[in-house]
């Protein structure tokens, strides 16, 4: 999906911001065409005061906070950070700087570390695309100060050399998915395992976020519902993937032969069920 990097300058929470700011301010319903933005604080120890359009709306905000959807009229909002203990907006540590909101999109907006460990900001376009009947949507994110990653289901690898910023996105059947983090070549978790439940008709978004050298990496998860189709059977996934819909199955995916030879006994315990009540009767 798209991503634009936006000004460092936002990237300690002028994002998270524009959320506090309006949540109370706006009608319960959005008018056509307005943004829906979501807004997550992933930079450790990092406090704030956020104001917008010259007013507080976040005061001593901490990380690993996520706000939102919020339907946001189409505009530009003045956001400026300031230390947590200042009076007012009139000496910013940061900004005030002008974030532009479009109209129609479906964003998220994450401050976050760079791989390398410095603050910045991503903003992500998500995908609300429909699902297939019986489908759910994964989408991982990588915004930890860390290298690239595997993503691992099973021990084994179904996301490769995942680089921060970047993300990846499965369509798959909705279940359980118990995954793990782990550096890229190797299978030694830095995150998880943890078990995601993959909705149908959901998008369902895991970000890596933290610092690997700080020992503080941490897991956030997002969702977007109402991305059903008509119910017309249930596909078999993207890529060889299937969803384990046992919450409390440790191989979290059933990979590629393996997902079909479950789906044939399935099917033969089926037909000889139906052979047995025909005889019955």
């Amino acid at each position: 999906m798209q991503k634009k990097k936006i000004p460092a300058a936002i990237a300690a929470g002028a994002l998270i911001a524009l959320g506090g700011s309006l949540a109370g301010a706006l009608p319960a319903s959005a008018a056509d065409g307005d943004a829906k933005l979501s807004v997550l604080h992933a930079v450790p120890g990092l406090t704030v005061d956020v104001y917008v359009n010259n007013a507080l709306t976040l005061d001593d905000f901490t990380p690993g906070s996520l706000a939102g959807p919020l339907d946001l009229p189409a505009g530009t909002y003045s956001v400026a950070i300031t230390a947590s203990d200042a009076a007012d907006a009139s000496s910013p540590a940061i900004g005030p700087v002008d974030l532009k909101l479009d109209a129609g999109g479906n964003y998220t907006a994450v401050a976050h570390l760079t791989a390398d460990g410095k603050p910045t900001a991503t903003l992500y376009t998500n995908d609300t695309s429909t699902l297939a009947a019986g489908q759910g949507r994964l989408t991982v994110r990588h915004d930890a100060a860390a290298p690239a990653v595997d993503v691992l289901a099973g021990g084994s690898a179904v996301v490769s050399n995942l680089s921060n910023p970047d993300e990846k996105v499965l369509n798959l059947p909705a279940g359980t998915v118990s995954a793990s983090v782990a550096a890229t070549g190797t299978t030694t978790p830095v995150i998880g395992p943890a078990d995601v439940n993959v909705a149908e008709g959901v998008n369902t978004i895991v970000y890596a976020w933290g610092s690997l050298a700080d020992g503080n990496l941490a897991l956030a998860v997002q969702t977007i519902d109402g991305l059903h189709s008509n119910p017309s059977g249930v596909p078999a996934g993207s890529a060889g993937l299937v969803a384990t819909n046992r919450p409390a199955d440790p191989t979290g995916l059933v990979i590629g032969g393996s997902a079909l030879l479950v789906l044939a006994a399935g099917t033969a315990v089926a037909l000889r069920r139906r052979a047995v009540a025909k005889a019955a009767r």
